[in-house]
């Protein structure tokens, strides 16, 4: 099946069983009054016949308690449903253009100095962040803005891309590992988890552990063989023990800081991908590593979470009531230790581990979902600088309301100035080349018939903006962004700009020899890329830096006083204009 029938499919499956665990719902919550309503009357009815009474008390209660855990049960099914129900409309909204605003936007991983993140549309509502992640976890989401935000050499983007070609026919995988999740708009968080497993370990497993573990069994053995006296002695010294290590216990468990829902949540998630099989070599050994000495990741969370789950137990009255007498928190202080000796090491790479399936995961459902979109042919970065795509389309876009073109930068073509009016397409072909570059070194699919490339680093200036916290003029940010273009192409052998409007907040006789010197320079530090203006002296640029340069345009009409556009690339310069008749068709005299 294609994507979409597929999805349609699984939602109906899905829909009918959350309709049939609601049902359950209510019928169990209507049993659950019954049994109380019996309840009740037996009670009333307990001075004619108690020992009836007590009996049917009792098989009341049971009934209570079996139908409670059963109503559990079936509440669990129930949101588990809606998960997958929520799941499969976001898909289904993401294939049908709907998904913009409803995912998350990764502001936080946003730098407004980044050469290219605020230029591409990196994060943000309806970003590329938006529309690809699919990560539960901190880590997930972290590894796949990284992967957008810095290239990979061409061997690691290679292995993802034989990844991604596998995963993206694992939907019951990506289906699972949605619903593992508690909610679609929290994330799981590892920070802390993270915190401590690097930190210093406080409390050692040797002779002090053992103590603690004695002192209690020697106390309640004297005091069972009624030698009170050693028995005082024995808990006086027990009592001093546990004072000198309450701080460093009290230390222990402040340090871990991550619920113990979130360790369940990470062992489920652990435990799935564990039992996947895998054929490609590179998630073979991802899922190796997720075992230390023979234990999965999956059982050293799962008994974290227990011991946490010990932990918060101390609040309880009772346990705070008899705990001191077995030394319950400084054992338990002790047991978490052990456990940070033991898995501390291996945890940062389990869940380093764990954020790259998520990755690969978010691009193969972006590949399965676009199944039109291919893998590019990536160059060996020894080879000469060179982007070649044909039938190029911002992934943003629609697919119906996408005109694609092509396009080539190579040894011989290394710049293209595209002139044209605004609206035209000038600002969104820069941004589809920019975002498909950015694709294909993520290990992605791409939005194009073809694309062949060697791994560039990009540099951007197409949405430059003034800042008042800064206090600096859009001009004097843009020639910033355009000083670290540069810097970026001295420090590579080849480098892919694309500046929008170049230098358009000066006069026109500076920005010509301002914008001619940035592209030569940028040329002459083995840079290429493209350059857009609506200001027709710039494409004389083209002349002085032959043959390495060529001029493109966008077309426009004016028909019965609206600007049309088909957005075409075409080569030359632009031969006319309509701004003025544009001006004139909403009242302005000119």
């Amino acid at each position: 099946m294609d994507a979409q029938t597929e999805y349609q499919a699984r939602l109906a499956r899905w829909l009918q069983k959350e309709q049939l665990y609601e049902q359950r719902h209510r019928h169990l919550g209507g049993l659950r009054i019954l049994f109380a309503a019996i309840l009740l009357f037996a009670l009333f009815m307990g001075r004619m016949s108690p020992p009836l009474v007590g009996v049917a008390f009792a098989l009341i209660v049971v009934g209570l308690f079996l139908s409670g855990m059963i109503h559990d049960r079936v509440l669990e099914a129930r949101d588990n449903a809606r998960r997958a129900v929520r799941f499969y409309q976001a898909a289904l909204d993401r294939l049908a253009d709907k998904w913009a605003g409803k995912g998350s936007a990764g502001t936080e991983f946003l730098d407004p100095h980044h050469p290219y993140a605020i230029d591409l549309d990196l994060f943000g509502t309806g970003s590329v962040f938006e529309l690809l992640n699919t990560a539960q976890t901190q880590g997930g989401q972290k590894t796949l803005a990284q992967w957008l935000l810095h290239r990979a050499p061409i061997a690691e983007v290679q292995a993802r891309q034989t990844a991604v070609a596998e995963l993206r026919h694992k939907l019951d995988l990506r289906e699972d590992l949605a619903l593992l999740a508690r909610d679609p708009n929290a994330n799981i968080q590892t920070d802390a988890l993270l915190s401590w497993a690097g930190g210093t370990q406080l409390l050692s497993s040797g002779s002090a552990r053992i103590a603690a573990f004695c002192l209690p069994v020697l106390v309640w053995g004297l005091l069972l063989v009624g030698e009170y006296r050693l028995c005082a002695i024995a808990f006086a010294v027990q009592i001093l023990f546990a004072s000198l290590q309450q701080k460093r216990a009290k230390t222990v468990f402040d340090s871990l800081a991550i619920p113990a829902r979130d360790l369940n949540w990470l062992a489920r998630l652990f435990s799935r991908m564990e039992g996947e099989q895998f054929q490609t070599s590179s998630l073979q050994q991802l899922q190796t590593s997720w075992t230390h000495n023979g234990v999965p990741a999956s059982v050293c969370f799962r008994g974290l979470a227990r011991l946490l789950d010990w932990v918060d137990s101390r609040e309880h009255l009772i346990v705070a009531m008899i705990g001191p007498f077995f030394l319950l928190g400084t054992q338990l202080a002790f047991a978490v230790e052990a456990r940070r000796a033991r898995f501390g090491g291996e945890i940062e790479g389990w869940l380093r581990g764990l954020g790259r399936m998520e990755a690969l995961s978010s691009l193969a459902g972006y590949a399965y979902e676009h199944p039109a979109d291919p893998f590019p042919e990536l160059l060996p970065e020894s080879s000469p600088a060179c982007i070649e795509a044909q039938g190029l389309g911002h992934p943003l876009i629609p697919e119906a309301r996408t005109v694609r073109n092509d396009i080539l930068l190579d040894s011989n073509h290394r710049l293209l100035v595209i002139s044209g009016s605004n609206m035209s397409g000038k600002s969104t072909l820069l941004r589809a080349l920019g975002v498909n570059l950015i694709l294909a070194l993520a290990g992605a699919p791409v939005r194009a018939r073809r694309l062949r490339l060697t791994p560039l680093p990009v540099g951007a200036s197409i949405r430059t903006m003034d800042s008042l916290h800064e206090g600096i003029s859009r001009f004097y940010a843009e020639i910033k962004r355009l000083r670290q273009i540069i810097q970026l192409a001295g420090e590579n052998p080849s480098l892919l700009f694309l500046a929008d409007e170049l230098l358009q907040g000066t006069n026109s006789h500076d920005r010509r020899i301002g914008a001619a010197s940035v592209v030569k320079t940028l040329l002459d530090r083995g840079a290429m890329g493209l350059v857009t203006t609506h200001d027709l002296a710039l494409t004389q640029i083209v002349e002085e830096v032959k043959p390495s340069g060529a001029n493109f345009h966008f077309e426009d009409q004016f028909i019965e006083g609206r600007m049309s556009f088909d957005y075409r690339l075409r080569p030359g310069i632009v031969e006319k204009s309509n701004a003025l008749a544009l001006m004139r068709s909403i009242g302005l005299e000119v």
